[in-house]
């Protein structure tokens, strides 16, 4: 455990590693087996595959990296916009957003079962029986690792949580546990997933009340819960900015005058909280048909 935190190199060499992986893998799901989600070797494991998991989609080998990108590249050619940073067409996005990865291998082995649906599902399922924080914040850490970044795997990732898992009942529960870092952890897999397009109407419906139910009335006074406030308002954010449907939603939450509260604050201490309440203060003001609700 301590070994798969020592940097890119110490993770790589633990991925190559001939059936490490597999060996973890196998231990957790004979614990699920067992009916025994809690022990200290459980929780072990699973730190272990989520600091692996860790920035996997920079770090895959060149091989796999191929096999996944082919079909990305492919679309990508087929965008005429010129230079690194061109403006790319929303059409364009989407396309990448759906692109599927390869089909999946029935026995995964090493590296290939870190963002496997067989440990997605094993992940949430600790999520769903374990009562370890340790174990709940490392399985939605490994969920939020595979699901942060812009390529196919992470697009894939989170349509196994949301529509082929169903995953997010697990995950909203977490929103409203005690322990500040589960549910920081929670809000920023939360965050990842709210960016896929697909699934934003999905994930409004299941969990947008219980964000708003957990928004502080104003800016927390530390840290952790200052970061997992602005997430939350990048979260509902995310779900609103293309859908006046879902920020009716939150209207209807009575989620607005927590926002303003939020974005009210002047301290520079806790100022990305209200930054990202202001952001969403913002973009909500872009469905005008909803601006008679908003005044009243």
């Amino acid at each position: 455990r301590n070994m798969s935190s020592a940097g890119p190199e110490g993770r790589k060499k633990m991925r190559e590693c001939e059936g490490l992986i597999d060996s973890l893998v196998y231990y957790i799901q004979g614990a699920i087996a067992d009916h025994e989600p809690n022990d200290k070797a459980t929780e072990n494991c699973v730190c272990i595959l989520h600091n692996l998991s860790y920035q996997l989609e920079i770090e895959l080998p060149e091989s796999y990296a191929q096999s996944i990108y082919m079909q990305r590249r492919n679309i990508s050619n087929n965008d005429k916009t010129p230079g690194c940073f061109g403006t790319r067409s929303r059409k364009v996005k989407e396309k990448q957003q759906d692109t599927p990865l390869p089909e999946e291998k029935s026995n995964p082995k090493g590296v290939e079962s870190l963002w496997h649906s067989t440990l997605i599902r094993i992940y949430l399922s600790l999520i769903a029986k374990s009562t370890r924080n340790y174990t709940q914040e490392a399985s939605l850490g490994a969920l939020q690792n595979l699901t942060a970044g812009t390529g196919p795997m992470p697009f894939a990732v989170a349509r196994t949580v949301v529509q082929k898992a169903n995953g997010l009942p697990s995950i909203r529960a977490m929103l409203h546990v005690s322990h500040p870092a589960v549910k920081k952890t929670a809000v920023s897999l939360l965050r990842n997933l709210s960016r896929n397009t697909s699934l934003q109407n999905d994930i409004a419906r299941e969990v947008l009340p219980d964000l708003v139910s957990v928004l502080p009335e104003c800016v927390p006074g530390c840290d952790i819960a200052c970061e997992t406030t602005a997430s939350i308002c990048y979260t509902l954010f995310n779900l609103t900015q293309s859908s006046s449907h879902n920020a009716r939603l939150l209207l209807s939450a009575h989620g607005l005058p927590k926002v303003i509260a939020i974005s009210m604050n002047d301290s520079n201490m806790f100022s990305k909280a209200s930054r990202a309440a202001s952001v969403l203060l913002y973009s909500l003001w872009s469905h005008t048909d909803l601006h008679s609700a908003y005044k009243k």
